[in-house]
């Protein structure tokens, strides 16, 4: 799958969750505002407790309204781009036992399994994206997770 239908799926998901984060903070809301939500007494806290809630879902829509636009933004390298590691370049590398694994470097998403779970999303923040942007074929970089180091070899850049 080339960078940019990855990124055309990439954006599906985001979209995806910011819709699941918009419906949620509007039923939390109306949850909170809701007649049945006034306090019975001096301790009853459930209205306040969803409203917390709803803030909270606010600020995930946010963030997540905010990451759709910036991966709708985001360029995808042609592959003559000088062959380095960059933000929506897919990324092929081999490790020590020679398992190769398929990264796409993108500004948000990073987990997500692309490509029927083929190719993972990396943002540069992660530690694998961090030892990856930059890298050009034949590179090695240091990947550290969970403690452990393990060294893999670019094999490919698209």
């Amino acid at each position: 799958m080339d960078p940019a239908a990855l990124k055309t799926e990439l954006l599906g998901l985001l979209r995806g969750e910011l819709a699941l984060a918009e419906k949620a903070h509007r039923t939390t809301t109306e949850a909170a505002t809701h007649e049945e939500a006034k306090p019975e007494n001096d301790k009853d806290t459930r209205a306040l407790e969803q409203s917390y809630l709803a803030r909270g879902q606010a600020l995930r829509a946010t963030e997540l309204r905010a990451a759709v636009a910036e991966v709708e933004s985001m360029r995808v390298p042609r592959r003559s781009d000088e062959g380095r590691a960059v933000l929506g370049a897919r990324v092929t590398v081999v490790d020590e036992r020679e398992e190769r694994s398929t990264y796409w470097l993108a500004a948000h998403g990073g987990g997500s399994r692309l490509a029927s779970g083929q190719v993972q999303v990396v943002t540069p923040r992660s530690p694998v994206g961090r030892a990856l942007v930059g890298k050009t074929v034949g590179d090695e970089a240091e990947v550290i997770r969970a403690g452990k180091t393990r060294t893999v070899r670019v094999v490919a850049i698209d």
